[in-house]
């Protein structure tokens, strides 16, 4: 008898033990998933302003699928992205040309890459005061970027539009003192980019991207007085750094970025403002 209470005893202890076994397969499946979580990348792009900060709202879901976390760092100058970047602060940013960036890298001795253009802003002058660029009275102010590439680009398009003329062969490298003509004498103000907008009250011309123009409700091919005749030198790109700018999280951000929700987006909604750099 003792025999057979054993035997039975330690059957039921086999029968328990197997349902432990399998009640524990729900919590096996949640090591799984904490897996891939962990195995999860999380890329933080700095950024300023629509529609860059939109872009990046579009593709964030979508990296989630491809396992990458995006995490949008918005910044409040045009200085801060570049500087993250480069002291690793940010695995990438989103927010300027390549001549400016070229620009920030002679300066500061950095490695900052193009990695994908992404859509080209269409460069304008815009007045309040007047209402085409043949009411321009003798003197007046045109404010423009004080960056160095930005101040090229705004002097060419006034070269290209017969405002002023420019040493020859200078190109985007003008300064004010490439100005060989300038018969109704113009005066250059030169300012930061984030006070373009401003000058808009004392300015008789503003030079300026539409991202600085469109919250005062303006657009190029409606408001502007002139705009540059080739802006695809000046799109603004995805940038990161020479170490990872091949990367695979890196490589499907700019894949996302290029893709077709980023077109379809500037195509609906930016249409006047703004073309995508990618096909």
């Amino acid at each position: 008898m003792k025999v057979k209470m054993m035997l039975m005893l330690l059957a039921v202890m086999l029968v328990v033990a197997a349902c432990g076994k399998k009640e524990e397969t729900p919590a096996a499946e949640g090591t799984k998933e904490d897996t891939q979580a962990a195995q999860e990348v999380t890329l933080k792009v700095a950024t300023l302003i629509p529609p860059m900060t939109d872009v990046l709202d579009i593709v964030k879901p979508l990296l989630k699928e491809d396992g990458v976390n995006l995490e949008v760092v918005v910044l409040s100058d045009n200085v801060q992205p570049n500087t993250a970047l480069a002291n690793k602060e940010v695995d990438a940013n989103f927010f300027q040309h390549v001549p400016y960036m070229t620009q920030y890298n002679e300066a500061n001795n950095a490695n900052l890459v193009a990695v994908q253009p992404i859509y080209n802003a269409i460069y304008g002058g815009y007045s309040k005061k007047y209402k085409t660029i043949e009411e321009l009275p003798e003197g007046a102010t045109v404010a423009i970027a004080n960056d160095p590439s930005n101040i090229g680009r705004s002097l060419v398009m006034l070269e290209q539009n017969g405002l002023i003329k420019l040493k020859e062969g200078v190109g985007f490298n003008a300064t004010q003192a490439d100005i060989t003509e300038n018969t109704k004498n113009f005066k250059f103000e030169e300012v930061d980019l984030l006070m373009l907008a401003r000058m808009m009250d004392d300015a008789d011309l503003v030079a300026m991207t539409p991202a600085y123009a469109s919250p005062l409700g303006l657009t190029p091919k409606k408001d502007a007085l002139l705009t540059e005749k080739d802006d695809s030198h000046f799109a603004i790109t995805m940038v990161a750094r020479e170490d990872n700018k091949d990367s695979e999280a890196i490589q499907k951000l700019a894949k996302r970025m290029a893709g077709p929700e980023v077109k379809a987006f500037f195509e609906e909604k930016y249409a006047d403002i703004a073309i995508p750099a990618f096909k």
